[in-house]
């Protein structure tokens, strides 16, 4: 690539990236040894970074400031796209540019506990997408089939599906694992010799060591060094942290591969009492699936935190537990349980939105729809629908119909009682004819969403047949893998 090529338009830098990633994606799947020693340059790019400013601009994150102050907007309203990629890429050729700490900021959690945000600035997110474009490619050629979260192309509902499927296949026993603070306590050096073994470009390897050690600026004006882990709230975080857990990934792979290669050997070691194992990760969230007994599945308990020490990582001995798929667990928003097929004796695995995950979206709509009677319903229906369609959407694929028509019974309720807030003196006649056509929220042309309307279907498993944004789609079905 010609790195002293002039700025290319946004159409021609998406066309060269793609172009660059998928030579740098079949080089790193033709040779799994490969140490890429010149990649600097490609960081450093006017495509890359153009691409990587357009990401950074166009996501949620662009109204947020680090610790300098500046958004995405203000930049771009003060500077000018043009002015601030050319001083930014001019700073990394010169070599002067130099992270600096990401603003904290915690964000509740369920139970009353908080985690850490970190809020790097415009010009580090910028850079640290520009890597991203580089290094994924590459590390995307090394990553396992069992791991979902974060990944091009993957999403939670393969998790899922895969966990289903082998439920539904004498894999009855799961550890539901849980790290803590995992984004906090990565070891930086162990991470770091896991970068190195695919990037050998030192300009490459400075800048992710200088990231991963920049410090935060906290909530009480106090600067804190970052001696492990990889802040959240980062676009660099994500691939490191997979990268750090692909340890987990390895060891279970090589395990079942140690298994047998085809699901009769497997079958043999269960009939000799051993136990058989897949591993499925979301992120920092995973679930050891065991065909064996509660023993087996405590061993592995024990296997699993000695995999993920030499990482400075550790389990949560309050979160992880064993349990059984009669007795069911949560794990991604779903919840897994075994029972029987009503009117039938047979019993079958579901997968139905969990308790937490349907309290979660209730307390949103409480929000919205507390108090604000200032409002207009179309503004407030504007708010609600989103909420209520992206919920849906993700638990289409489960045993939710009941779930999606009580969500609709609540929210109707929360809309009425807020319209009747609104308008004291309104009788309900006078509601039905302003507000409720059909006795259902609606002003002008923006109707309420309706749950209880959004067709549920089961997710097509995709075994080991997803593709990458990078490489040809397989030839043939969809590969199946069996227990």
């Amino acid at each position: 690539m010609n790195t002293g090529a002039s700025w290319p338009t946004s159409a021609e830098a998406d066309v060269r990236v793609l172009r660059m990633q998928a030579k740098l994606h079949r080089w790193a799947t033709d040779d799994p040894d490969r140490r890429f020693a010149d990649l600097f340059n490609l960081v450093a790019d006017p495509a890359f970074l153009l691409v990587a400013w357009r990401r950074v601009r166009g996501n949620r994150g662009a109204r947020s400031a680090g610790i300098d102050g500046q958004t995405a907007y203000a930049i771009e309203a003060e500077r000018g796209e043009a002015a601030f990629l050319a001083e930014l890429r001019a700073d990394m050729r010169s070599r002067t540019f130099r992270p600096i700490p990401v603003r904290e900021r915690m964000i509740p959690k369920a139970g009353g506990k908080r985690r850490r945000l970190g809020i790097p600035t415009v010009r580090d997110r910028v850079v640290q997408a520009a890597l991203k474009l580089v290094l994924e490619p590459i590390f995307e050629a090394d990553f396992s089939p069992c791991s979902y979260g974060f990944r091009p192309g993957r999403r939670a509902q393969d998790a899922i599906a895969e966990i289903h499927l082998f439920t539904s296949r004498s894999y009855e026993w799961v550890v539901d694992a849980d790290i803590s603070a995992c984004f906090d306590e990565i070891d930086h050096r162990a991470l770091m010799d896991r970068v190195r073994r695919r990037i050998g470009d030192r300009r490459v390897l400075g800048l992710v060591a200088a990231f991963l050690r920049t410090g935060i600026l906290g909530e009480d004006g106090v600067e804190r060094d970052t001696v492990t882990g990889t802040p959240q709230g980062g676009i660099l975080s994500p691939l490191l942290a997979n990268i750090a857990l692909s340890v987990l990934d390895e060891h279970f792979v090589a395990a079942w591969a140690a298994m047998g290669a085809h699901s009769g050997a497997r079958q043999q070691r269960r009939r000799r009492g051993l136990a058989t194992y897949r591993l499925v990760r979301y992120a920092d969230d995973f679930v050891v699936l065991v065909a064996g007994t509660r023993v087996h599945a405590e061993a592995l308990r024990t296997e699993v935190a000695a995999v993920l020490a030499p990482m400075g990582l550790r389990l949560s001995q309050a979160k992880t537990r064993i349990a059984h798929i009669d007795e069911g667990f949560d794990f991604l928003g779903f919840r897994i349980v075994r029972q029987p097929k009503r009117g039938t004796d047979q019993r079958f695995v579901y997968t139905y939105p969990a308790k937490t995950a349907l309290a979660t979206v209730k307390a949103k709509v409480r929000a919205l729809t507390r108090g604000a009677t200032d409002l207009s319903l179309s503004i407030l229906l504007h708010r609600l629908n989103p909420v209520l369609r992206g919920w849906t959407a993700y638990f289409r694929h489960g045993v939710s119909t009941r779930t999606f028509s009580y969500l609709r019974a609540f929210v109707w309720r929360r809309v009425v009682a807020w319209l009747r807030h609104k308008h004291l003196r309104a009788n309900w006649r006078q509601l039905r004819r302003r507000s409720l056509p059909g006795w259902w929220p609606t002003e002008g042309e923006v109707t309420l969403f309706n749950p209880s309307a959004v067709t549920v279907s089961r997710y097509r498993y995709r075994g080991t047949n997803i593709p990458s944004p990078w490489a040809e789609r397989p030839s043939g079905s969809t590969a199946r893998l069996t227990a």
